[in-house]
């Protein structure tokens, strides 16, 4: 059941041809201002910076550019939207739980995602600017391990938001803080390498945002060495196990909580 979900996933997203079009420009718009200010940041600094050498910032810049629509920061609130309108008892009421058919169908949305809106800016970067391509071949499977956690994290995150229309019905709030809280501690801004030692271990350990895109670009620019690419994907595993069980229980707070509007 799950593979046919992924399958109905992969499908589903692969339809929308203008919008992945669409998102794609924009991607590579934004990821060309990124490169110029990042690779003149760079070079004024010397060629490297906070250990990053300027093509290494180009991978990360393109890399994250891609990882952006590959995991789906942002833009999912099916759930909630569900919660609001009552038809969210029918995913209760099925014999698989909930989690598990979201997550299917979004890893197909996930995978096509990656072959489309992560490769095309990767290529696109690696032609026109600056880039890092890893040394060690270890590092090609790394990532692709790296890529998935990211994935399974990022939609446990997402899933959890969603879950708050339980309680709050409307989750724009809670959606935004999201927005803001992901899109500067996750590293898609700037690497957080660049933040005072101290502050940056603390976000990259103790919260699950570094691991979405921080994380899986660092393993691809083989920040580290082998080590280190294994220390990450190791904090990566650690925090989807956290957050799935953190989803699981609001779940079924959730469904003790649970009331039709208007009925």
């Amino acid at each position: 059941m799950g593979a046919a979900l992924a399958r109905a996933g992969f499908r589903r997203y692969s339809t929308y041809r203008q919008a992945t079009l669409a998102g794609l420009s924009t991607n590579i718009v934004f990821g060309m201002l990124r490169m110029y200010v990042l690779v003149a940041a760079g070079a004024a600094a010397g060629g490297v910076m906070a250990g990053y050498t300027v093509p290494q910032l180009g991978t990360y810049i393109w890399v994250g550019q891609g990882l952006l629509a590959t995991i789906l920061m942002w833009g999912w609130t099916e759930l909630s939207d569900r919660v609001r309108s009552g038809d969210v008892v029918a995913d209760l009421l099925r014999p698989v739980n909930p989690v598990w058919t979201y997550l299917a169908t979004d890893l197909g949305r996930a995978g096509h995602a990656a072959l489309i809106r992560l490769l095309v800016p990767v290529l696109f970067g690696a032609l026109f600017f600056p880039f890092y391509w890893p040394r060690e071949p270890l590092s090609y499977p790394l990532f692709g391990v790296s890529l998935v956690l990211a994935v399974l994290l990022c939609f446990a995150c997402r899933y959890l938001v969603n879950l708050t229309a339980f309680w709050l019905l409307d989750i724009r709030g809670v959606v935004s803080l999201w927005m803001a809280a992901a899109g500067v501690l996750s590293g898609l801004y700037f690497p957080l390498a660049f933040l005072p030692g101290w502050l940056a271990a603390i976000l990259q350990y103790g919260t699950p945002f570094p691991s979405l895109m921080q994380f899986p670009t660092d393993v691809a620019v083989e920040r580290g060495g082998l080590a280190g690419q294994l220390e990450r994907i190791g904090v990566q595993v650690a925090w989807t196990a956290v957050m799935y069980a953190v989803v699981f229980y609001v779940q079924r707070r959730a469904m003790r909580k649970l009331v039709i509007q208007g009925g």
